[in-house]
């Protein structure tokens, strides 16, 4: 019931489908003629858009993600196993060409096959199924395969959890699949704007693992730079707000340890 309910609640929360909604919304009233409103409320979706295209918003919240968890410079000498969480291949376009469709976050799999070559012994695990709502049947776990051989890793040695739909099954299902002991060293791969909520949650289910962030974006630094990019900045800030709300509702949903997870002391 959580997948499904936080799929709904995003299609409305995502500010891309908001400032669609306010305009059409606008839109009509002004051809009713209740023009008072109607120019309001397209004025106010003028006005957010201008301040999304202009100031770095989205920018700025994610780099506060990406400077939780630095950059793992110094690994242990003996690690015992290794998860990356998918969100790389788009399955159903993989699935519909026949050939591998990445659709981003590439560098979970590529420093995955680093660290898999680096420490030989691990056991490796991938996770992920299907975060699509209507595409439940075509699972990334099915299709990550190829890519996987292609960037050497010995697939005989992964273990595949493909039934997990988000973040949180992600960690409950591979747990119930390796059931890891709690003296073992454990590496967790995932992008860094990301990491803060995997981390808490993986806490939470029992399960502590060294975080290992990829896929940085942007550098350490705060951008004050004023900008002009529409559409950029909304896809900037969707991704910002997806995330930030899902640390709060995971934490109101008791699935992860903490607001806002840091680095263990």
């Amino acid at each position: 019931m959580f997948f499904y309910l936080s799929k709904i609640f995003w299609f409305f929360a995502n500010p891309g489908n908001v400032l669609l909604i306010v305009l059409c919304l606008g839109a009509a009233l002004v051809f009713r003629r209740r023009d008072k409103l109607g120019r309001r409320l397209l004025a106010i979706a003028a006005v957010l858009s201008l301040i999304v295209a202009v100031v770095p918003i989205g920018v700025n919240l994610i780099i506060v993600l990406e400077n939780r968890f630095p950059v793992v410079h110094q690994l242990p000498e003996k690690v015992d196993g290794i998860i990356v969480l998918g969100g790389v291949v788009d399955e159903v376009v993989t699935k519909s060409r026949g050939q591998i469709s990445i659709g981003g976050a590439v560098e979970r799999l590529t420093e995955f096959a680093s660290l898999s070559k680096k420490y030989p012994n691990a056991k490796l695990v991938f996770t992920s199924g299907s975060g699509k709502l209507l595409t439940q049947d075509i699972k990334e776990g099915d299709a990550v395969g190829p890519l996987l051989e292609g960037l050497g890793v010995d697939i005989n040695r992964v273990q595949i959890e493909n039934q997990s739909r988000n973040t949180y099954e992600n960690a409950v299902m591979s747990k119930q699949l390796v059931n890891p002991d709690p003296a073992e060293t454990w590496i967790l791969i995932t992008s860094a704007f990301h990491m803060p909520r995997t981390v808490g949650i993986f806490r939470q289910v029992g399960w502590k693992a060294l975080p290992y962030p990829v896929d940085f974006q942007f550098t350490n630094e705060f951008l004050f730079t004023l900008t002009f990019n529409l559409i950029g900045g909304y896809g900037l800030l969707s991704q910002a707000i997806h995330e930030w709300l899902g640390l709060i509702f995971y934490r109101l949903t008791d699935k992860t340890d903490s607001l806002f997870p840091g680095p263990d002391s």
